[in-house]
């Protein structure tokens, strides 16, 4: 597998050649916990999500993806925001993509399942919402999660 390297705001990063619609989903269970993967591809802390196929609607893809990353059945009530800022670039080393960021990020409640790691999860855990903030993760992804613990009830728009 490659890796997923994230660079923001770097001179040096590679200049994008695609733009794929993508969904990351924060999910939480009756405590309050919110369900955290550590991803295969870069070892950083992370919501799940991916991209939205072809046939699928938002909210579709958003339940796909984190029962394919988790092992979790979720239903989706909400939206954090839209994150496309096109000074952040990810490359994936394995096919030489280098996306330009464009994510909705929704959230979720957990209505079944286990947490179960996959290709792309080396683990996944449910993680109390004050200790989220101190595991390693993109500065993109932590960007997405406080402005969900900020809850302000309007979505970010970026």
């Amino acid at each position: 597998m490659g890796q997923r390297i994230d660079f923001y705001d770097d001179p040096d990063a590679p200049k994008p050649n695609s733009l794929v619609p993508s969904v990351n989903v924060i999910v939480t269970n009756d405590a309050g916990d919110i369900l955290m993967i550590r991803r295969s591809d870069n070892d950083n802390w992370a919501v799940p999500g991916g991209a939205i196929d072809l046939g699928e609607s938002i909210p579709q893809a958003a339940v796909r993806e984190t029962l394919e990353e988790t092992g979790i059945v979720c239903e989706i009530t909400g939206l954090v925001g839209t994150y496309s800022d096109p000074r952040h670039v990810i490359l994936y080393t394995s096919n030489g993509e280098a996306r330009q960021e464009f994510s909705l990020v929704l959230t979720a409640r957990a209505i079944g399942g286990e947490p179960t790691p996959s290709s792309e999860s080396r683990e996944v855990r449910w993680v109390p919402r004050e200790e989220v903030t101190a595991l390693p993760m993109d500065r993109s992804m932590r960007m997405r999660i406080d402005h969900f613990i900020a809850g302000t009830g309007l979505p970010y728009i970026g």
